[in-house]
């Protein structure tokens, strides 16, 4: 398989009150293409940190980034910005829907950034609304919709640019077990179908259970990584 992601030696510091804290501790792992893979561990051991930086939202203190041979460091904040929306899509915690849109222009945002045509969002978005089960919620608006509605909603937005990445943190810790179990069977499916690489960030079970690499962090590092 492809390696897609490599991380080398990586170091995220910060300084309080003269007491160095090094959130992420040199952290080296790779993934392949079409990885459906977990980072846990207690809060404050690094992977929401760690998460953030492959998505190139916080910046490392150390080490290196490549994502399909890219090194992100060297990227301007602008180049950073095209990469993640042609590249990557972000599912988090707090579903981060505009509440004065309906679900269906909340989801299409992404490609209207991309430039892409009027017909061509609307049939890519009701074709994932199809496929995370919520077409008849297409023009209702985020107050109207379940937990489990807006973070379906939130799935669709984040595939919408077709990345080739989903980075997802926290994205079950809302849902009650039926949303969830709901969720993971939708990403599992489009993991699969569409060979899309998810790596989550999580201290679920749930999530954990269905993950096919789980990969545990621990003061900043990594104590463990396994392959089921």
């Amino acid at each position: 398989m492809k390696k897609v992601i490599e991380i080398k030696d990586l170091f995220k510091t910060y300084v309080d009150a003269d007491i160095i804290v090094k959130a992420v501790n040199g952290v080296s792992l790779s993934f392949e293409e079409g990885e459906f893979a977990a980072i846990v561990g207690p809060s404050g051991s690094g992977k929401t940190t760690l998460l953030n930086m492959i998505g190139g939202l916080d910046k490392y203190t150390e080490g290196s980034i490549i994502i399909d041979g890219i090194d992100i460091s060297q990227l301007s904040s602008k180049q950073m910005i095209d990469f993640r929306l042609n590249n990557i899509g972000f599912v988090f915690q707090a579903y981060n829907l505009i509440p004065v849109l309906t679900a269906k222009e909340n989801a299409e945002f992404i490609m209207q950034l991309q430039h892409k045509s009027k017909k061509e969002r609307q049939e890519r978005i009701m074709e994932l609304f199809e496929a995370v089960g919520i077409s008849e919620k297409a023009n209702v608006r985020p107050g109207k919709l379940s937990g489990g509605q807006q973070q379906r909603v939130a799935v669709a937005r984040a595939l919408a640019s077709k990345p080739k990445f989903i980075l997802a943190d926290e994205p079950t810790a809302n849902l009650d077990s039926k949303s969830t179990a709901d969720l993971l069977d939708i990403m599992r499916k489009l993991n699969e179908e569409e060979n899309i690489t998810f790596i989550f960030s999580t201290h679920d079970q749930r999530v954990i259970d269905r993950a096919k690499r789980v990969i545990t962090l621990e003061d900043g590092k990594i104590i463990s990584d396994e392959v089921k």
